[in-house]
């Protein structure tokens, strides 16, 4: 994305930066070095996302209406202006669609309106080596319904940018993408294997879904997932999957290390 190569150009999740590769920024794959295999669409210039500095949320319009007291909110912050548009309807957990609540245009107001405004709350959130990045968080206090929402502009609290599926997260991705998903479950999701860089402390992360069914999902968003290592593989096989190459998921020495999804990203 032409934004990460910016705002988030030094935030070293592995999958985060796989995901800029499935959506589309040839200068930022360059700047993380050998990641490429990216496809032809590009998302907004940098200057069309701000952020603020490191521990400061951004203040909300002092033109917006006050909110209904939220008992669970951070009680430094209050509810920008309104996206354009507000979804009112209930989203079943633990779906995902890239519509709704959770299409690109959303806004923190749709989250609120249609998850309850005491189960969101604008926070920050863990964003790597640039540190804290502030987001949305749906369910913050059950680990099994936390849902992170990043935003492109996050002093309004609109237009989705990245849904951070992590922890022990119930949440599903469209398709299916959930964490704790092994090679052949995912490979059977997708409908054929896929390509992946591996193994950084462990980690691999999905570089190309190699024309199979996520690589082409409703509503015109993008999936990764990072994939962790079984703890019991040898240390020396998991090390010879370097980060610098790719790899097919049918790959024998892959297949060896029994990975599975430790981290599902959804972003436009």
């Amino acid at each position: 994305m032409h934004h990460l190569a910016g705002k988030y150009k030094r935030l070293t999740t592995t999958a985060l930066i796989a995901l800029a590769a499935l959506i589309g920024s040839a200068s930022f794959a360059r700047a993380q070095g050998p990641r490429s295999n990216l496809p032809a669409r590009v998302p907004p210039a940098p200057s069309t996302v701000t952020t603020p500095p490191a521990g400061e949320l951004p203040a909300a319009p002092t033109t917006a209406t006050p909110p209904a007291p939220d008992h669970a909110a951070n009680s430094a912050t209050t509810e920008p202006h309104a996206p354009p548009a507000i979804s009112s309807r209930r989203v079943a957990f633990p779906a995902i669609a890239c519509s709704g609540p959770f299409a690109s245009d959303s806004g923190n107001l749709s989250l609120a309106a249609t998850f309850d405004s005491r189960n969101v709350i604008f926070t920050e959130v863990d964003g790597g080596a640039i540190g804290k990045v502030p987001a949305s968080v749906l369910f913050p206090k059950d680990p099994k319904r936390r849902l992170e929402v990043w935003w492109s502009d996050p002093a309004s609290r609109t237009r989705i940018y990245l849904i951070v599926i992590n922890g022990q997260s119930g949440w599903i991705a469209p398709r299916g993408l959930r964490l704790g998903l092994n090679l052949a479950e995912m490979e059977k999701l997708n409908r054929k294997p896929f390509k992946l860089k591996g193994f950084d402390n462990n980690i691999a992360s999905v570089n190309d879904w190699d024309g199979g069914a996520f690589a082409d999902l409703p509503g015109g968003c993008k999936a990764s997932a990072s994939l962790r290592a079984d703890p019991k593989a040898p240390a020396e096989a998991v090390k010879a999957l370097t980060a610098d190459h790719e790899y097919t998921s049918a790959d024998a020495a892959v297949r060896a290390i029994k990975p599975t999804i430790s981290e599902v990203l959804i972003g436009y």
